[in-house]
């Protein structure tokens, strides 16, 4: 399952798709806020490049930077909060949310977690490293992750999964650094964000298959709000 939770299954996959252009949307109009050029923002570039290899319509990108600079005279008021807690069976989790109304999302998380654990603020964080995480596809058959992670300065990396894709992990300073030098040792830079990755992910193997579902459903349910943007469970593999 990795740092970060992805929904499975080609039917969630799908339906999935309109949930990361709004996301996507989401995070280029904070970004944009510190100016709508990406070449002189290395946030909103990241953010910019990782919606074009998803296809989001050009239309739809332009008007997200437009309105996130304040160039269309509407308000972008959205804050990032992170609700920390436990899935069921103790997986520790912690979920991202950006919202433009923290009243409506904290009682819906509230309800959510009922499932499991809500905790405080910095209840697990203290078991989560807050990293780069860079996902990139290997240009050639030749390209070899574990070169291309200590050449471009990464500080690890997750080995290819069933689509190609690698994971390199990079200090959380240096994640605009790295994504601009992984192209340059044979991978193409797939997203590129700042995230939480745990310390110690419960080993799947020690919970039953019927726990295992209980902490996907839950985490699906998570998963599903309006206001998440990304998922982060102390799971491995």
């Amino acid at each position: 399952m990795g740092a970060q939770w992805k929904a499975k299954g080609k039917e969630l996959a799908a339906n999935a798709r309109g949930k990361l252009f709004g996301r996507l949307a989401k995070d280029i109009m904070v970004a944009a806020r510190s100016g709508p050029d990406p070449a002189s923002n290395s946030r909103l570039r990241l953010v910019v490049e990782q919606a074009r290899k998803v296809s989001m319509p050009k239309d739809t990108l332009d008007r997200a930077i437009k309105k996130g600079a304040g160039l269309t005279g509407e308000t972008v008021n959205f804050e990032r909060v992170i609700y920390e807690g436990f899935a069921p069976h103790q997986v520790a989790v912690m979920v991202e949310c950006l919202t433009d109304n923290v009243n409506r999302t904290a009682p819906e998380m509230r309800v959510l977690f009922r499932k499991g654990q809500l905790g405080t603020s910095g209840s697990v964080a203290w078991d989560f490293d807050h990293v780069g995480m860079i996902e990139a596809e290997a240009a050639s058959a030749e390209a070899d992750a574990e070169v291309a992670a200590i050449e471009a300065g990464a500080q690890d990396f997750e080995p290819g999964d069933e689509a190609g894709t690698s994971t390199f992990i990079t200090d959380a300073a240096d994640l605009d650094l790295v994504s601009r030098a992984l192209p340059a040792h044979g991978f193409n830079v797939v997203s590129a964000k700042l995230g939480y990755k745990p310390k110690n992910p419960v080993d799947p193997a020690s919970l039953s298959a019927a726990q295992l579902e209980e902490v996907e459903v839950f985490l699906a349910a998570i998963d599903g709000n309006d206001d998440v943007q990304n998922v982060y469970v102390a799971l491995a593999g």
